[in-house]
């Protein structure tokens, strides 16, 4: 089996794209997707959320949902608004966020690869949301959204890409945030054959973003296969979708922390208790850190930067992490948030949100208390999945997102 190969999309007809593009499902609330879906019928916000077309307070994962889902998505592709390839074709995927580009390959990987280890991981999944993309991926017989990959840079790789995007885009549209999506069809053989084989040539790629979506992929796989008339080997469900871009061209914002409460604490308390691990100095704007080791804080009306010895940081890949750091130093011992994977008690804020969102969450009386970090750099996420290791929750956002409903792999046997 290999472990990369081309796939037939389902994708939108020409001129639809701007229709039919929509942000991953799991960066939006149900409220933000039915105002972004609001007088566009053919968002696949209709089909990634389907909640939104049913009653307010439905539950996302009822089953309702993933059917309204199913019905969604045949009713795109018999309005022809959504369009089957002919033929199995690589796919040139271009982000473009102001100054910043990259360009990556759309195709579809083996879950074989992902099971062994050639495509790594380095986070954990939360069963809930594990168990809603395999009942989404069953009920569309699609995977809809694709998985983020990064692979070390490979010039032959990068120079075959540039080429075919001297060419006309298939699909090119600006989303509402301002990113824009360009995407290229490649279908010639030869190139096809070339790019299959500089990628089975790559020893590891690295899931960038999207766990739940592989893992989900997987278990689909795996029920799959027990039915004994469901095709071995080749087969299109043992495989799944992805986009890999090289790592030089990819981009990670800090993922901040927000704390409902002190855990029993005053604010003089926490302060005194934080200063035994940190050096704390108030602040006169919001703290952005400008390097690995330091912090920013939040409390009701002040701003600390927080610094960590670095004589304190261990060689560990994944304890030397800021976001680990600052878990075990603060969040676990003095604030009680033991498995920040289930707690609710704590809250994730990508970075594209900025700091005056966390600041004002604080002062409005919803959360008691932010940390701004500094990102996480690719060659960490690398180093730690190369180890075998996993990263805490949350440790990586990456800017820009890949877009909803641009490429679907349809599961044909």
């Amino acid at each position: 089996m290999s472990m990369i190969r081309p796939f037939a999309a389902l994708r939108p007809a020409l001129g639809r794209a701007a229709d039919v593009a929509a942000p991953p499902y799991d960066v939006v609330s149900q409220e933000e997707a039915r105002a972004r879906a609001e007088g566009r019928p053919w968002s696949f916000l209709h089909i990634s959320r389907a909640e939104i077309d049913l009653p307010p307070g439905t539950d996302p994962y009822s089953p309702q949902v993933y059917a309204r889902a199913r019905g969604n998505l045949q009713a795109m592709e018999r309005a022809g608004v959504l369009v089957r390839e002919t033929v199995p074709c690589y796919y040139v995927y271009r982000l473009v966020m102001g100054e910043h580009t990259q360009t990556g390959l759309a195709a579809t990987v083996a879950v074989e690869a992902y099971e062994t280890g050639r495509v790594r991981r380095h986070e954990l999944t939360r069963p809930d949301k594990e168990d809603d993309r395999v009942r989404q991926i069953d009920a569309l017989n699609a995977q809809t959204g694709p998985v983020l990959l990064a692979y070390r840079h490979h010039p032959e790789v990068e120079t075959l890409l540039a080429t075919v995007t001297r060419g006309t885009p298939e699909m090119d549209v600006t989303a509402a945030d301002g990113v824009r999506h360009l995407v290229w069809i490649v279908a010639d053989p030869a190139k096809l054959a070339q790019l299959t084989v500089f990628f089975e040539g790559m020893e590891r790629l690295y899931i960038a973003d999207g766990h739940h979506r592989s893992a989900a992929a997987a278990r689909v796989a795996a029920l799959r296969k027990q039915d004994p008339a469901t095709p071995a080997g080749d087969a299109d469900h043992n495989y799944f979708l992805v986009v890999a871009f090289p790592d030089q061209e990819m981009r990670i914002l800090d993922y901040n922390r927000l704390i409902k409460d002190l855990h029993g604490l005053s604010r003089e308390d926490l302060l005194a208790q934080v200063a035994r691990s940190f050096r704390i100095e108030p602040a006169e704007a919001p703290v952005r850190p400008t390097q690995s080791g330091e912090y920013g804080m939040y409390l009701p009306g002040q701003w600390y930067r927080l610094s960590i010895d670095p004589t304190q940081v261990p060689a560990d890949p994944v304890a030397r992490l800021d976001v680990s750091l600052l878990q075990d130093k603060l969040l676990a011992p003095l604030l009680g948030i033991g498995d920040p994977r289930r707690d609710k008690r704590i809250d994730f804020v990508g970075g594209i949100r900025g700091l005056a969102g966390l600041q004002e969450r604080v002062d409005s009386g919803e959360m008691a208390v932010a940390f701004a970090l500094y990102p996480t750099t690719l060659g960490d996420l690398m180093a730690v999945a190369d180890a075998g290791a996993i990263m805490p929750p949350k440790s990586t956002w990456f800017e820009p997102k890949l877009a909803d409903g641009l490429l679907s792999h349809v599961l044909d046997n």
